[in-house]
């Protein structure tokens, strides 16, 4: 089982800039929804499978971003995934994109599992939650 600390590689593209050359701001909650989807599979979790034997796919919630500097194109960014908590339907974590060591955007995003066909909140999978649980228990180590 990895750390509670997940990062995912990130190159900007020109794609990704505006007017002014810099990341457009809604670009990156596509870089961190991408590094969450990637912190799920290193977890064994491809979200496909999540829905189609869970029952359940995973939304934000809420989120709240802070933007500290701006990405440029070509930047290689790293966007890390940190689990703060695991609740009964719902986990929190913060999400840190930097640019050569220099934090970039710091973000709080709050997940909620819901039913894949009412869209009406359910708790996480059991397996999830242990793994999740698992992670977090990490965490308290580290910090000790």
């Amino acid at each position: 089982m990895n750390s509670r600390r997940f990062s995912w590689p990130i190159r900007v593209y020109y794609e990704d800039t505006d007017a002014g050359g810099v990341v457009y701001h809604s670009n990156y909650l596509n870089f961190m929804e991408r590094a969450r989807t990637e912190w799920l599979r290193s977890m064994g979790y491809e979200q496909t499978t999540v829905k189609n034997e869970f029952g359940v796919i995973i939304v934000v919630h809420s989120l709240s971003i802070n933007f500290k500097k701006p990405a440029r194109f070509n930047d290689m960014l790293e966007v890390r995934c940190e689990l703060a908590n695991v609740g009964r339907g719902s986990i929190e974590m913060a999400q840190i994109i930097s640019c050569n060591g220099v934090e970039l955007i710091h973000a709080h995003i709050k997940a909620a599992f819901v039913d894949a066909e009412t869209f009406k909140p359910v708790a996480i999978p059991t397996a999830m939650k242990l793994d999740m649980l698992k992670i977090q228990a990490m965490n308290l180590r580290e910090m000790n």
